[in-house]
């Protein structure tokens, strides 16, 4: 049975059973108060501004809304909003766009329970949490060079495996064209190949299959 001033907490995943196993575990805490449950962005965005919960757990890749402009849609209602990015994404890619858009937080799913519980009564307080090798994920994307929005389209379809004539026609600019934003993209990332690229645009989350 939770307190009368318990922590009043959103949960926000697509995934049913994460979101229940959550709540479980997270009722079991005396001093945290599960006070609603979203299945996207879009829902956590009127569920929060009913509720105004003290924290909000958001996932990152969900649909309809995802996590980022979700967390940033409601960080532009309410400056205050206490949010903490919970995912199975640790590229650094994700971690930047996720605490740049206001979250307090970011931990990964499979964080022991006391390391979850301990960040949010952090965040509640008005403190950040973020862990070391996210700190470090988060370091290395802000001292890399920042791919221009053509870039990410190049990137995002040469990933979806579109030849350079295929990419040409798909934003409609010249084969050289995009052959000179692939040569800055390959530089930026430091790389040597498209395949290259691809992997390690991934693996950072810079894009997504």
């Amino acid at each position: 049975m939770s307190q009368p001033n318990a922590i009043r907490v959103l949960v926000v995943d697509d995934h049913p059973v994460v979101r229940q196993g959550l709540v479980t575990m997270l009722e079991e805490a005396l001093d945290i108060l599960v006070v609603e449950q979203a299945e996207n962005g879009r829902e956590a965005l009127t569920i929060f501004r009913q509720q105004q919960p003290d924290v909000t757990l958001m996932d990152l890749r969900m649909p309809q809304m995802d996590g980022v402009a979700a967390i940033t849609a409601i960080c532009a209602e309410f400056p205050a909003a206490r949010i903490i990015v919970l995912t199975t994404y640790d590229g650094d890619e994700e971690i930047y766009q996720g605490l740049r858009s206001g979250a307090k937080g970011y931990l990964l799913k499979d964080a022991e329970p006391q390391e979850l519980l301990s960040a949010i009564r952090a965040v509640y307080k008005g403190q950040k949490h973020i862990p070391p090798h996210v700190g470090a994920k988060l370091l290395e994307r802000m001292t890399s060079p920042e791919l221009s929005d053509r870039e990410l389209e190049v990137l995002q379809l040469i990933t979806t495996g579109k030849s350079t004539q295929a990419v040409s026609k798909a934003l409609h600019i010249t084969e050289r064209t995009v052959n000179f934003h692939i040569n800055h993209i390959l530089s930026k990332l430091g790389v040597e190949d498209r395949t290259q690229a691809v992997i390690v645009a991934l693996r950072r989350g810079i894009v997504s299959l």
